[in-house]
């Protein structure tokens, strides 16, 4: 049988598709909050999840491309110069995991501290508003941080220490004689120039390429030591991602 329509061509009142019913008693409210915090824990483990397997990915390229340049001489320097590449493309990815990470983290802590925090001990005087947020979150959802500050985050904790290691082996390669194709030289290298010499690139000078490493790595210095104003979630406890 056919729905009756209005003259507007809707569907009549007594017709229309009904929303379920909204929880009528605490027990229901807090089933419904339970199942909808389950849900949360889920959605965050997975970008968690995401968010460890590309710093996996990152430690293996570092490895491997280590292994690749340092076994023998005729691997060229510029191998561990791709490296830094390929680890900065894999931190841009995690730093945008890591933004839908963080709107599903903040909506499980603020649950745990409004509620189960108060729940098995309460304070007195506590009266923050903790469903609001989570209720706007939910209505408009937003990232809560920017991408730069989870660049420089994910930089900070991670990736800081991988860019380190691949400086100090590119700074080995291109000074241990032991390590170069020709292996002509005797000595380590024991001059900038000696360095540049050996830090080129086919056509592109040494210098030049000691210039871009250089920037590129008072860039990540900077990034590193650098914090946002505001915390956010980290000024709550110390534990966190």
């Amino acid at each position: 049988m056919a729905a009756e329509l209005n003259p507007t061509g809707l569907l009549k009142d007594d017709a229309q598709p009904k929303s379920p019913a909204l929880p009528a008693t605490s027990s229901e409210t807090i089933s419904a909050l339970t199942h909808y915090y389950r849900g949360e824990m889920g959605r965050m483990a997975g970008w968690r999840d995401r968010i460890d397997r590309t710093s996996n990915w990152a430690i293996t390229v570092v490895a491997a491309l280590l292994s690749v340049s340092l076994s023998t001489p005729a691997s060229h320097h510029g191998v561990l110069l791709f490296a830094m590449l390929l680890v900065t493309l894999l931190l841009f990815i995690e730093a945008r995991r890591y933004r839908f990470f963080d709107v599903y983290r903040a909506r499980v802590r603020q649950i745990e501290r409004g509620y189960f925090a108060e729940m098995l001990s309460p304070q007195a005087g506590f009266t923050a508003n903790w469903a609001t947020p989570i209720a706007e979150s939910l209505r408009r959802p937003a990232f809560l941080m920017s991408y730069r500050e989870a660049f420089f985050r994910r930089l900070r904790r991670n990736y800081c220490w991988m860019y380190l290691i691949l400086l100090l082996a590119w700074g080995l390669k291109i000074s241990s004689p032991i390590l170069q194709a020709d292996g002509s030289a005797t000595d380590h290298v024991r001059s900038l120039a000696g360095a540049a010499a050996r830090a080129a690139l086919g056509p592109v000078s040494g210098w030049l390429v000691i210039a871009v490493v250089g920037l590129f790595y008072a860039a990540i210095a900077f990034a590193s030591l650098h914090r946002e104003p505001g915390e956010g979630e980290l000024a709550h406890g110390e534990v966190h991602v």
